[in-house]
């Protein structure tokens, strides 16, 4: 089995995260959703748990940040395009998130993000493949 990655994310309102990632594509596991955690497939291995507030709050001893607040993590994915960054971002802001700054363009690399509806950040990139040679 190929090693997988899932990151676990609280959120306030299971119901409006799934609306709000669904509009921006993403897909979820049906096997590993109930009413306190879904699983939203970011790719082939890759996973965002996202939980109810009290139902995260039952695997750490410890306070959970206010992510409007506070940073607890930046969420970067990679996108095949700067077209499919600035369209995914654009969608998320059709949903309701709000964009932390402009787009960055460092040559190699371009990068955009947003805020999703709980204050998680969540960076979208695109790497130059001529830049890597």
């Amino acid at each position: 089995m190929a090693t997988q990655i899932y990151v676990n994310l609280p959120v306030k309102s299971l119901k409006r995260s799934v609306d709000f990632f669904s509009a921006l594509g993403f897909r979820f596991e049906p096997k590993l959703t109930d009413e306190n955690a879904t699983c939203m497939i970011v790719g082939e291995n890759i996973f965002v748990m996202l939980l109810v507030e009290p139902f995260f709050q039952s695997f750490t001893p410890k306070e959970l940040c206010d992510a409007r607040k506070s940073t607890e993590v930046l969420l970067t994915i990679s996108r095949e395009s700067r077209a499919e960054v600035d369209a995914l971002v654009a969608k998320a802001v059709a949903a309701g998130a709000s964009t932390p700054r402009p787009a960055q363009d460092h040559g190699f690399m371009y990068q955009h993000g947003f805020h999703d509806l709980d204050g998680h950040i969540w960076e979208l990139v695109w790497m130059n493949p001529a830049a890597a040679q």
